[in-house]
């Protein structure tokens, strides 16, 4: 849902509700993410060689976003000598859009 179209569907008190709301009782995709971490660490846990890997795989180890699979290290920079490029990039990167305004 876009922001125009949320201001349009909802006010500010029931906003501030949902906020409130997810501060209790998180939900969306990273969730869903971490459930299916859990369970696929479960899994994995099962068939682990406990003598080759003696610490047991948490969902941390299974899913990408909490660097379990990261090929790039967080205190690894990225920079560009170009801004433009620089900000193209962080663009890109944090909300999935090109300069033009478009998707990646």
């Amino acid at each position: 849902m876009s922001v125009a179209r949320c201001q349009q569907e909802i006010n500010s008190a029931e906003l501030t509700e949902w906020l409130a709301y997810y501060q209790i009782e998180p939900f969306g995709t990273h969730m869903d993410d971490l459930r299916a971490g859990v369970v696929t660490a479960a899994v994995y846990n099962g068939i682990r060689d406990a003598k080759k890997r003696p610490e047991p795989f948490g969902p941390a180890d299974v899913i990408p976003w909490l660097g379990g699979f990261s090929p790039q290290r967080e205190d690894e920079l990225v920079l560009f000598d170009d801004p433009a490029a620089q900000t193209a990039m962080l663009r890109a990167a944090l909300f999935g859009k090109s300069a033009n305004g478009q998707g990646v």
